[in-house]
């Protein structure tokens, strides 16, 4: 049985009810006052037997309205009628899951620029339109997203191949061993970078997938281990324990410091900040930032100036790669310009972090004094 053919059967039971209700009540109405005009129309004599006892004979109009066909006749009309008013109310109220349906049935990877955009009362039904609609506006977005990745990643692995087949039949051409000495320097790089690539690819594809195993990560220990690597970035941390992956927290560290010391100005700084408050913040004193350029920097391949300007230091990974494992992580990303030039990159930790995680984790450091790390 369809939803619509249950429908219209709880819809007839309803109204076949009800209406019986009422005719019987009508029924009982016309009945009781015939018989009561019964009564007052009866009549009575006195007989006499033939042994002369007095016999008393009432005589008693009976009136019949009809009443019991009037209500048979009723009775089938409203069914008849109740069946139809439910089939009827039925498919009115089934109407806007149709062109749910028949939308849903439309949609391809070609036309998911189609919407439901469903009127009337906000209800259930409404509600769920707009869902659909929400969830269709996300699917758009990723599919643009995803093509536009595929595209560019394909651009970037196809130039370092070039660079490589070039330097091969170049090279090759003539091996004299100064030649074959700088086109071998060209391919090593050029493999390089084809490896870095391909790593940021992998770690960007994790991190989409989300976290296999969870585990108490001391979070400045991390950001310490990170920042001892790197000359003039100065670390101010206190104890901050999160829940999650240790190799993704510590590239989602170590690929916005890298951010911050690769985009940076001469006798720049880079600062970072792991507070169980504020999370962890990462600033650098680089060029000027527009502010509405700042969430293309979190998209792959993107690049400041000019765009999809291909770099030996990077693939543009490295801010899309902290923005997947931030979502793995249920941390909050945000970017602002830093006065007189630079980045604030800030991500905060979520709820399940802070002290409570450190004392049931082993954080016999919670509430140690801050720690500064760094090289002058």
């Amino acid at each position: 049985m369809t939803l619509r053919v249950r429908l219209a059967a709880l819809y007839s039971v309803l109204f076949i009810a009800t209406s019986m209700a009422v005719l019987a009540a009508v029924n009982v109405f016309f009945t009781y006052g015939a018989v009561v005009r019964q009564s007052q129309t009866a009549s009575a004599a006195v007989h006499f037997a033939p042994d002369g006892t007095p016999v008393v004979v009432r005589h008693v109009t009976r009136i019949d309205d009809g009443t019991s066909v009037v209500t048979v006749v009723a009775g089938v009309a409203l069914i008849g009628v109740s069946l139809w008013a439910g089939w009827w109310l039925a498919g009115r109220t089934l109407r806007p899951l149709g062109r749910i349906t028949a939308t849903a049935r439309r949609l391809s990877l070609t036309n998911l620029d189609e919407r439901i955009a469903l009127k009337g009362p906000k209800d259930e039904l409404k509600e769920l339109a707009d869902t659909f609609d929400a969830m269709l506006d996300r699917l758009e977005r990723a599919v643009t997203a995803q093509s536009r990745f595929v595209a560019n990643a394909s651009h970037e692995l196809r130039t370092p191949l070039a660079i490589q087949r070039a330097a091969i039949q170049i090279g090759l051409a003539d091996p004299t061993p100064d030649r074959i000495e700088r086109f071998r320097a060209e391919l090593l790089e050029a493999n390089r970078r084809t490896e870095r690539l391909i790593d940021g690819l992998l770690v960007l594809a994790r991190g989409d997938h989300g976290l296999d195993e969870v585990e108490t990560v001391r979070f400045d220990l991390v950001a310490a281990d990170v920042v001892a690597g790197f000359p003039r970035v100065t670390l101010r941390s206190r104890p901050t324990a999160v829940p999650g992956d240790p190799v993704l927290l510590t590239q989602l560290v170590t690929n916005l410091v890298e951010n911050g010391v690769r985009h940076n100005v001469p006798d720049g700084s880079v600062e970072v900040q792991v507070t169980p408050d504020d999370g962890l913040v990462v600033s650098n004193t680089g060029p000027e930032v527009p502010a509405d350029r700042i969430p293309e920097l979190f998209e792959p391949f993107r690049r400041m100036a000019p765009d999809r300007t291909r770099s030996a230091d990077g693939a543009g990974l490295g801010l899309s790669i902290v923005a997947s494992i931030a979502r793995a992580h249920a941390m909050t990303v945000t970017a602002r310009p830093n006065p007189g030039g630079g980045l604030i990159v800030r991500c905060r930790l979520p709820r399940s972090a802070g002290p409570s995680l450190l004392r049931g984790g082993g954080g016999a450091l919670a509430g140690g004094p801050a720690a500064e790390v760094g090289a002058p």
